[in-house]
């Protein structure tokens, strides 16, 4: 619904004669229109409930027309049902190749929060070619791309159908505007998303769920009875300048814009009757509307401070930094448990368990056992396949004895290359998903050394989105794969990350030169997933090396979008 609101709302569907929208909600559609028009994903649930409806419709003697139309593809098992319940016939079908939504000048989003649930969990890949289909619509927009990096599974299969479709279709030479991509799995990476975040975009997305680069301010934030839906993006000025702030930088900037505000205002006196009449016409339209959207990012920033800035959330991060550095480990494993114990939120005492999971490597049996135990006493029993998802996707894993799947692992990765006996290595990485986050944290120095105060109004690094903690390994891979122009030097770390990692050259006819300004834009694909945090760091990246990123992303995601996708699963 929201995907289609930002294309067509209600009053443009009603100036097409739409007579009424309705969610699918799998029970009787109570319409007495004479069609009907189903706007669905490819899901076979869906299409059974949609072959009921027309059945019930049949039964009932009520002659109507229906209209099928699947986003973003259609596929062939949808249409195998519609004949299986005998309305094949009944029925006509269409496929909306609904791609990308620009959420902003340097983000697009395919919208398909499913991907990772689907692909990562289920191990289905339908999304695949959808995700393969927006870079090729891209690269014949912005191409010819020349370089293309990745890391994972589904990057390498993403950018082998990409580069069959480049292959199959006809190559138009234009200037390219893009120059290289970057594909990265959501799965290479699990720390970062798993963090508190803290800059203000973040925050927002975490307390009031941005949806389609819309959010709806409710009462406590408007100081009024009404909710407001606001647009996110660079066009709110005030927003745009605070949106990559650490949020202990937001209150002191909002003052100083109210009080630059207050002195444009109070430019109208001592004006003559022509000065007025310009202030009115120029300026004032322009101020008022800044004026509105400081009122709404002050009533955010307080209904945020209220919520986090308790004793509890201050805890809560000083745990997160422990895990992060692997210092008192013990104290964060009671933390957790009083947590759990007191029955906060289910969520965040989850994340904490797959924070500590990943960072330790998996956790002690003993460990394992009892934290499982008191998350399911504390939140119930209904939970416990979560847990067995959780460890599929090697998020809360139990430690094993000794490394011997590891070291046979990397022996077999080192004498397989050919493709058919890839599938060997792939069958021993899924055996034993180990973070490894402690290596790759040397290797790539994400904890700064914290000897020295971080100063988070001037930040030094990539770190400051996490308070100067941690620099998400997501776009540490990313500037380190664009400082050197390969992975070489980077085997050890790629070793670590179970491997997958590829760099090839784009398509032919793309400039190579570094003079050339489509090579200082990048296009950072993530696959399952990014954060706003994320997003932030790659901005300032960009800032500091001459950069220009523009990320495309399956969804944005953060920690209860991910644990939700799970939880839901099962409860």
């Amino acid at each position: 619904m929201s995907p289609l609101d930002r294309i067509a709302n209600v009053s443009i569907l009603k100036q097409h004669e739409v007579d009424k929208l309705y969610k699918v909600e799998y029970k009787p559609v109570m319409s007495t229109s004479e069609q009907l028009c189903f706007l669905i994903r490819p899901r076979i649930q869906t299409v059974k409930w949609i072959c009921d409806v027309v059945n019930a419709d049949k039964t009932a003697g009520k002659c109507r027309r229906y209209k099928l139309i699947f986003t973003p593809q259609k596929f062939y098992a949808c249409e195998a049902v519609l004949e299986e319940e005998g309305i094949f016939g009944d029925v006509s079908t269409d496929e909306w190749t609904f791609n990308l939504l620009p959420l902003d000048e340097d983000i697009l989003s395919l919208e398909l929060p499913e991907f990772f649930q689907d692909y990562f969990l289920a191990g289905d890949q339908r999304w695949v070619r959808t995700a393969g289909t927006a870079l090729h619509l891209l690269h014949s927009l912005y191409g010819p791309f020349s370089k293309v990096y990745g890391i994972g599974r589904c990057s390498k299969m993403v950018y082998e159908l990409w580069r069959e479709q480049v292959e199959e279709g006809e190559q138009k030479a234009h200037q390219a505007e893009i120059g290289k991509v970057f594909l990265i799995d959501r799965d290479v990476d699990f720390v970062t998303p798993l963090c508190s975040q803290v800059v203000y975009e973040g925050l927002v997305d975490d307390i009031f769920r941005i949806k389609c680069g819309c959010v709806e301010f409710g009462p406590d934030v408007t100081s009024s009875d009404k909710s407001v839906k606001v647009m996110l993006n660079s066009q709110d000025k005030v927003f745009n300048e605070i949106r990559n702030e650490h949020f202990s930088n937001v209150f002191g900037f909002l003052s100083q814009k109210a009080r630059n505000l207050q002195t444009a205002y109070d430019k109208r006196r001592g004006m003559d009757i022509k000065q007025i009449k310009a202030f009115v016409s120029e300026e004032l339209k322009g101020l008022k509307q800044e004026h509105r959207q400081l009122s709404l990012h002050i009533g955010a920033s307080e209904s945020i401070m209220k919520k986090k800035t308790k004793q509890d959330f201050q805890e809560l991060l000083k745990t997160e930094h422990s895990l992060l550095e692997g210092f008192e480990i013990r104290e964060c494993i009671s933390f957790i448990e009083e947590h759990m114990n007191r029955q906060v939120s289910m969520i965040e005492s989850l994340r904490l368990l797959c924070l500590l999971s990943i960072t330790e490597n998996g956790l002690l049996p003993k460990d394992y056992r009892s934290l499982k135990a008191q998350y399911l006493q504390s939140y119930g029993v209904d939970h416990l396949f979560t847990f067995v998802s959780l460890r599929q996707l090697g998020l809360l894993v139990e430690q094993q004895p000794g490394d011997t799947l590891t070291v046979m692992e990397s022996k077999v990765g080192k004498l397989v290359n050919d493709k058919t006996a890839g599938k060997l290595t792939d069958a021993f990485s899924s055996l034993a998903k180990k973070s490894n986050f402690r290596a790759l944290s040397r290797k790539l120095s994400l904890v700064p050394k914290s000897d020295e105060e971080y100063d988070l109004r001037v930040p030094r690094d990539m770190a400051y989105i996490f308070s100067g903690a941690y620099i998400p390994l997501s776009c540490k891979l990313i500037e380190q794969v664009l400082e050197r122009d390969s992975w070489t030097g980077l085997e050890e770390v790629t070793r670590l990350l179970n491997g997958h990692e590829f760099a090839a050259a784009g398509s032919s006819g793309a400039d190579l030169s570094e003079k050339n300004d489509a090579q200082r834009i990048i296009l950072v694909m993530f696959l399952g997933g990014c954060t706003f945090s994320e997003i932030s760091a790659l901005r300032f990246l960009g800032r500091e090396r001459g950069y220009r990123f523009i990320v495309v992303t399956t969804a944005i995601t953060n920690s209860s979008r991910l644990l939700e996708a799970l939880l839901d699963n099962h409860v």
